[in-house]
């Protein structure tokens, strides 16, 4: 008996430490911490479209985010993820485990994106702002922008595009397409213009579109935003008389080469409906995306009977105005010298 009963204290312990680690595999492939995060921290995991399980899983593996690879991958395949795996981007907090992880992931629900559109001189900037937030690339956006349906849809053309845009933040799913991202911003556009800017617009005789282009013009003379609505109020005056706007921005845009410091005759004679020294009135397009700040500038513009304003030779990024020829040539030749003081060419 005493032998029998040695025998069975060894299967029972042996039952038992198989119990034992059935139970601690189990709880560590289930419910254990299993990312490579501090509590607190937070990180993502991004499922593509078009990527397979397999390549999920791999990709995975192979970022270190999950600490027990093996496990993640059993209870993976043990709660159907292969079946149930959804595109998109989660948001993973340190001590999560597989079960957390797993459980999100079928779920797809994912975390937004904060989208935000500022400064932009072109749709191909705006393209690859984008492409770091969504899953499309800036190839694939510059595609959809360019496309002749899509002008037609939203009634502009590869010139005036840029004008859907109103910077500001916009929320999103990462693997938000190209197509439905401008849908949303058409409708914040359409937001923006309110009654009240619409109305503003009226008055001063002008188009949003309109607005939106002697805005971005605005936005390239200056960024103090003080006196901006006075730089507006020039050019309006300009449109009034039936002046050439003569906005150096405009011929920089025209030669597409933004080292220009210095505009000059030779810069003024390049032949482009955007060279506003030769062409009357606005240019075909916005030369970048205007912010509000410059759109509302351009509504709410100063009542003034300036026609000419040059930069002020102290080059603190403000201007001289002037209501008559002379006194703007007097101004000009103050930052003239300055320029030449410094060897700007």
């Amino acid at each position: 008996m005493t032998r029998e009963r040695a025998v069975l204290k060894y299967i029972y312990l042996g039952v038992a430490l198989l119990l034992f680690f059935a139970a601690w595999r189990f709880y560590d492939d289930v419910f254990a911490a299993n990312v490579s995060l501090k509590k607190g921290q937070t990180d993502y995991i991004y499922v593509y479209t078009g990527e397979s399980y397999d390549m999920f899983i791999n990709r995975i593996e192979g970022s270190q985010l999950v600490q027990n690879a093996d496990g993640f991958r059993r209870l993976s395949r043990l709660l159907n993820l292969d079946d149930r795996l959804k595109v998109g981007r989660y948001k993973i907090e340190g001590g999560m485990s597989n079960f957390d992880m797993i459980k999100l992931l079928k779920s797809g629900r994912q975390s937004t994106v904060n989208v935000t559109l500022k400064y932009a001189n072109n749709l191909g900037e705006i393209a690859k702002t984008f492409s770091k937030y969504f899953e499309s690339d800036s190839a694939h956006f510059m595609e959809v922008f360019m496309d002749t349906a899509t002008q037609v849809k939203y009634e502009l053309n590869h010139q005036t595009f840029i004008s859907l845009f109103v910077p500001n933040t916009y929320n999103f799913y990462w693997n938000t397409k190209p197509e439905k991202v401008l849908e949303k911003l058409k409708a914040e556009s359409l937001k923006f213009w309110d009654k009240d800017r619409s109305t503003l617009a009226i008055t001063k005789g002008l188009t949003p579109l309109e607005v939106c282009i002697l805005a971005s013009i605005v936005q390239k003379e200056s960024n103090k935003v003080d006196e901006m609505h006075t730089i507006a109020s020039v050019y309006l005056n300009r449109i009034k008389m039936g002046m050439p706007l003569q906005a150096d921005p405009t011929v920089i845009f025209a030669w597409n080469d933004y080292s220009i410091k210095r505009v000059t005759g030779f810069h003024t004679a390049i032949n482009s409906p955007y060279n506003t020294y030769i062409s009357k009135g606005l240019p075909p397009g916005p030369i970048c995306m205007a912010s509000a700040t410059a759109i509302d500038a351009v509504l709410r513009a100063a009542n003034t009977k300036y026609l000419y304003f040059c930069a002020k030779e102290d080059f603190s990024g403000y201007h001289a105005f002037a209501e008559t020829l002379n006194q703007h040539n007097n101004n000009a030749a103050r930052y003239q010298r300055a320029l030449n003081k410094l060897g700007v060419k």
